[in-house]
């Protein structure tokens, strides 16, 4: 299994195709084989809705799956089902990376099993999968292709949720102040101070959480929001780097450059280039 920050990671940046989208029961005490033979060729988001089955991966890996519970990834598996006693309900979605590196999207391929409560809003979303993958016309397909993308950070975020089930409301409370305050000398003291935590404990949890320490998260959210000022073409610099929170312009630069790949002063510089006259 891996990470939901590794897994988000990879949905964020590797293209994928969205394919097939299914609903499908299955009788009680039902074994499927299908795959045994014929290993899988798509990875699948699929999503418990009644009842449980175990879903075997190379003859070995076991997951169960039941309400509240989804599979995602499995493909060029063997794969054979076990429905038990009272059947078997599930949604299912079919993608493929668009990129075919096995190492690069090997995390969107190998088997996770994540943690998702079916409350209305994940219902819905499959409800409305279900439909855009019904209906003709290229509007659907991007319709489809939005709705899959939800699908997942919601479940992403569910599972994020569970896992720091004592302390997400706290860290979610410290990424909003930071957002806010971004501008501000903010430090780590002063972060765990806010959440009345000692500092390691405070960054502990915040790295578990969101994958990053929380003054790491901090100088990025800054270069991100600084990118987003200069590529307007409108400010210098320095006025840019103050309003990020960096009183040295020269500093500013270096850590923009470290982050980006490309000193600020190219950034605004292509903007005032490529600019219609």
């Amino acid at each position: 299994m891996y990470s939901y920050e590794e897994l988000a990671h990879k949905l964020a940046t590797v293209p994928l195709h969205i394919h097939g989208v299914y609903r499908t029961e299955l009788k009680a005490g039902l074994i499927y084989s299908g795959h045994v033979d014929q290993p899988t060729t798509k990875c699948a988001v699929v999503v418990g809705l009644r009842g449980k089955a175990d879903f075997i991966f190379e003859g070995t890996d076991r997951y169960r799956l039941e309400p509240g519970k989804v599979l995602i990834g499995g493909l060029r598996k063997r794969l054979e089902l076990h429905v038990g006693g009272s059947g078997f309900e599930y949604c299912l979605v079919h993608y493929l990376p668009v990129i075919s590196d096995d190492e690069e999207v090997r995390s969107l391929t190998e088997v996770s099993l994540l943690h998702a409560a079916l409350d209305p809003e994940l219902l819905q979303l499959l409800e409305r999968l279900l439909q855009a993958a019904s209906s003709p016309g290229s509007m659907e397909l991007l319709e489809k292709k939005a709705l899959f993308y939800r699908l997942v950070n919601k479940v992403l975020q569910s599972e994020r949720h569970r896992q720091n089930k004592d302390s997400y409301t706290l860290i979610d409370e410290a990424i909003r102040f930071i957002q806010t305050h971004y501008m501000e000398p903010l430090t780590l003291n002063v972060l765990a101070e806010r959440c009345q935590m000692k500092p390691k404990y405070f960054s502990y949890l915040f790295h578990k959480y969101v994958g990053l320490g929380p003054i790491d998260y901090l100088i990025q959210y800054r270069m991100n929001r600084a990118y987003e000022l200069l590529i307007t073409g409108q400010f210098p610099v320095s006025v840019v780097a103050h309003s990020v929170g960096y009183a040295d312009a020269y500093y500013f630069s270096r850590l923009f450059k470290k982050h980006k790949g490309v000193s600020p002063g190219k950034v605004g510089m292509y903007r005032r280039r490529n600019r219609p006259s």
